[in-house]
């Protein structure tokens, strides 16, 4: 789906606040309110919008730590990473999985109530499989995330120059 300069002002609006009704989307982009929610639907329909969600502060839901675990596969392969990849997506205390480059396979970003938590998280549903090698964890002292992507692509149709950093060409 080719973006034009008003689906980046959607997309740009609902980042921001994601909690925006299509009235108040759409005089802030100035659309009719129609138009704004085809075109909501559309890159919902497209993959462009892939969901919503709420911040929550981790402590009123009684998570007091949260950290990265590094883990190496005994051995690279597509089964052994699916199957620790399924695992671990499966436990409730992991958030997200990388499959990264270097000495590690995999980081898993982990939310525990506490240290303890997060020695038996790694020692009992990861350092034991059969698919690890090695665990290295490295505790989050703090946490901040931006809520917008740069955009690195121009809209369709447009001139304007594309956010964020340009790319580099040899």
């Amino acid at each position: 789906m080719a973006l034009d300069r008003t689906d980046f002002e959607i997309i740009a609006a609902l980042q921001k606040d994601a909690r925006l009704g299509n009235k108040e989307l759409s005089a802030r982009i100035g659309l009719a309110p129609s138009s704004c929610f085809a075109r909501v639907r559309a890159l919902t329909t497209a993959g462009v919008l892939t969901g919503y969600h709420a911040e929550v502060a981790p402590r009123a839901v009684g998570i007091g730590l949260q950290a990265f675990v590094a883990v190496r596969l005994t051995r690279t392969s597509r089964d052994a990473f699916r199957a620790l990849q399924a695992h671990l997506l499966a436990l409730p205390e992991v958030l997200a999985v990388f499959h990264v480059s270097g000495i590690y396979d995999i980081q898993a970003h982990v939310a525990v109530r506490d240290v303890t938590h997060l020695r038996d998280l790694v020692v009992d549903q990861m350092a034991t499989r059969k698919e690890v090698d090695r665990c290295e964890t490295s505790v989050i002292f703090a946490h901040q995330r931006k809520p917008t992507l740069p955009q690195y692509v121009l809209p369709a149709g447009g001139s304007e120059k594309p956010r964020g950093r340009p790319r580099k060409t040899r």
